[in-house]
């Protein structure tokens, strides 16, 4: 079964470019990001890497961890680290997880159950580890998504959907499209016009279903 929305994610334990651990353990009561790829020493992931690396700060500011899965082990990683910082100038001071048995790929629906890395094997093996998991404090999936082995993904598009995430979850509110940190937010409909002032203070009614206001 699709691990869906709000699921609770899997638990499982795993060597790391950083030393073994439990998954759950390791989130905490922090956000957490879970972000695949298919092989060690390929281009596009090495670009990823290294602007999850430039962005620690970021993560940091928004009490996040960020954890990277590969289907090679742990010394491949440790490698691999220093072309990624060759091409970001940052270290990558996330741990990498060794997913050579496949076991967190298939735990998250990335690979079908009878998946195998054949001999000589190619970043097209397994393709679709190339996704991305949000993941709340309370261990429940928030948001997926998964990238083509050509498209590179956009990373400020995730810290700005960590933003809209950690907000409405914050404040019980909704978000629009392309919305950022500082614009209005929407008060959901199940809340009543009464309520709703009382919660947010004054809002703007552009539908009877769709009233926005600022977070104070």
């Amino acid at each position: 079964m699709s691990l869906r929305i709000n699921a609770v994610v899997p638990d499982f334990e795993a060597d790391t470019s950083q030393g073994p651990i439990r998954f759950h353990d390791w989130i905490g009561d922090s956000w957490a990001i879970l972000f695949s790829h298919p092989k060690d020493f390929t281009p596009v992931c090495t670009t990823e890497f290294g602007a999850v690396a430039t962005l620690s700060a970021e993560w940091e500011k928004r009490g996040t961890k960020v954890i990277g899965v590969s289907v090679d082990g742990v010394e491949d990683h440790k490698r691999w680290a220093d072309d990624i910082e060759k091409v970001c100038g940052n270290s990558v001071g996330f741990p990498i997880i060794a997913d050579e048995g496949l076991t967190v790929s298939k735990l998250f629906d990335m690979l079908p159950e009878d998946a195998y890395l054949p001999d000589g094997r190619t970043p097209a093996d397994s393709a679709t580890v190339r996704s991305v998991f949000i993941i709340g404090p309370d261990k429940q999936l928030k948001l997926s998504m998964t990238y083509p082995m050509t498209v590179g993904r956009n990373f400020a598009e995730i810290l700005r959907a960590l933003d809209a995430l950690q907000a409405t979850a914050k404040h019980g509110v909704a978000t629009p499209a392309d919305w950022t940190v500082g614009q209005d937010v929407i008060i959901p409909p199940s809340i009543s016009d009464e309520d709703a002032k009382q919660k947010f203070g004054e809002f703007e009614a552009v539908l009877p279903y769709l009233r926005k206001t600022k977070l104070r």
